[in-house]
């Protein structure tokens, strides 16, 4: 008993100390810095939190990445002080990695013998080459592309095959997307429907004006990068929501997918992204195919026919601005961005002939802006993800990573036809379907380069092609489903 007393009393007396020093360390951190010092006093005691967490359990750095995915562009758009946000999802994923190294001796390392991870690693291999591309003007940029090429996608390979996820972790990551989502409809129809913050409209002001207010319309962004985002994302998480609408029994479950299926539709016809429309075609379309049911190709067939014809053949609807963009993703020929696009590429054909390994990573798109501006590569547009590999990395490196994304995406569908547990399949099923449309989508935009889309795909395409671990037998499958 006195020895307890004594434990407890020396406990006491630890922290109080620890306490009282912290407290003098706030108070020279205000003192000399003001209100930064605040926030780094505030901030401090939260980031060793963290970083014990990670430390201790890896899973909860991974579940803080895909957290990251979405506060990134949440703080970048609300808060006025100007900090590298993107950082922290270096910082995450990096953090992660080394916990598991640390706890190296608790996983099984055999788990990353995985043909996905062999796929993942050419590429990796491939953009490490491009450093050396003797077109690059200015080696150090290479840095910052390869972070969003390949740095983030053999980090998510490497974490998700070794970390032994679990259902919940799934479910955790699915509601953390419709959530975020959500959340972003809330933030977009305020943007449509009352008005925009004032960082929002300088933000407008300082030059996004010319992509975002078309014909005096605001193209809708909530609080991501952009409308192109915003509505990649609203598009996929409709697909999804519509997807789990035809798959689930319950009718009250049917009624809430609907109802998110709807609410995400309008969210993605106000962002003005007429490319992101294939997200539904061609993810709609995969989901046929996968659940290889000619009955249902049949009605959605017959359902598209009459909407295709109005918005192709008529001008039915147009005096909506919505209607009208969402038509002229039919009609290309009649846009003068589709156009100015084809010309684009013109050029590119003639300069990339002589250049099968691209002009070196980081020399297109801001990054080339910043460091080469002088430079061909630079000064032209790319406004698709896969011209952007074409710019930077050849058409040797456009095709591997499209026969790379190929791979993955058939090597998953195998693995999807033969899970027997119906909850698991409609979750894997709606993310395959989800990766298919994002691909195709990004023939015209660079989403799958850019966060939260990307980290949720790389997620998913791992996922997808080793849902096997998270099947159950089939004698033991429970009766009812669980839900999300």
């Amino acid at each position: 008993m006195v020895s307890l007393l004594n434990s407890e009393r020396a406990k006491f007396w630890l922290y109080g100390l620890l306490g009282l020093v912290w407290t003098f360390i706030c108070g020279y951190l205000i003192a000399v810095l003001g209100i930064i010092g605040a926030a780094a006093a505030f901030a401090l005691p939260i980031g060793c939190a963290i970083l014990y967490g990670i430390f201790y359990e890896p899973r909860f750095g991974f579940l803080l990445f895909i957290q990251c995915n979405f506060l990134v562009s949440f703080f970048a758009r609300f808060l006025e002080v100007e900090v590298p946000f993107g950082t922290f999802i270096d910082i995450s994923l990096i953090l992660t990695m080394l916990s598991m190294l640390v706890n190296a001796k608790k996983y099984d390392w055999s788990k990353i013998n995985h043909p996905t991870f062999y796929l993942v690693l050419i590429w990796i291999v491939y953009t490490i080459l491009e450093y050396f591309n003797p077109e690059a003007p200015y080696k150090p940029a290479w840095l910052y592309n390869f972070r969003k090429f390949s740095l983030y996608w053999i980090l998510i390979t490497c974490i998700v095959l070794i970390l032994p996820f679990k259902k919940s972790d799934i479910k955790i990551m699915i509601r953390t997307w419709l959530v975020w989502s959500f959340l972003g409809v809330l933030w977009g129809f305020k943007q449509q429907y009352i008005g925009l913050t004032v960082k929002e409209q300088l933000w407008l002001n300082a030059g996004a004006d010319k992509t975002h207010v078309l014909f005096g319309v605001l193209r809708v962004f909530s609080f991501y990068t952009d409308a192109s985002q915003f509505g990649a994302e609203m598009a996929a998480t409709t697909l999804v929501c519509m997807i789990w609408f035809f798959e689930d029994k319950n009718w009250l479950y049917k009624a809430g997918y609907l109802f998110l299926a709807l609410v995400y539709f309008w969210a993605f016809a106000i962002s003005g992204t007429r490319s992101a429309l294939f997200v539904l075609i061609a993810g709609g379309a995969f989901y046929l195919i996968l659940r290889k049911d000619f009955k249902k190709m049949v009605i959605a067939a017959i359902a598209a026919t009459p909407v295709f014809i109005v918005l192709m053949f008529t001008n039915i609807g147009n005096g909506n601005y919505q209607v009208y963009r969402i038509r002229t993703a039919l009609r290309p020929m009649e846009d003068a961005s589709f156009v100015l696009r084809l010309q684009n590429k013109e050029k590119l054909q003639r300069l990339l002939d002589n250049y099968p390994f691209g002009a070196g990573l980081g020399t297109s798109e801001a990054v080339g802006q910043r460091f080469s501006p002088y430079h061909w590569a630079s000064q032209i547009a790319p406004d698709s993800w896969y011209v952007i590999l074409w710019i930077e990395t050849g058409r040797v490196g456009m095709m591997l990573y499209v026969m790379i994304l190929i791979a993955i995406i058939g090597f998953a569908t195998l693995k999807v036809w033969k899970i027997r547990d119906p909850w698991l399949e409609k979750i894997m099923i709606a993310m395959l379907a989800e990766v298919g449309g994002i691909a195709v989508m990004s023939y015209s935009n660079p989403v799958l380069g850019q966060f939260p889309t990307s980290g949720i795909l790389y997620v998913s395409m791992i996922m997808i092609t080793t849902c096997e671990r998270w099947d159950t037998p089939i004698e033991k499958l429970q009766k009812k489903p669980v839900r999300i």
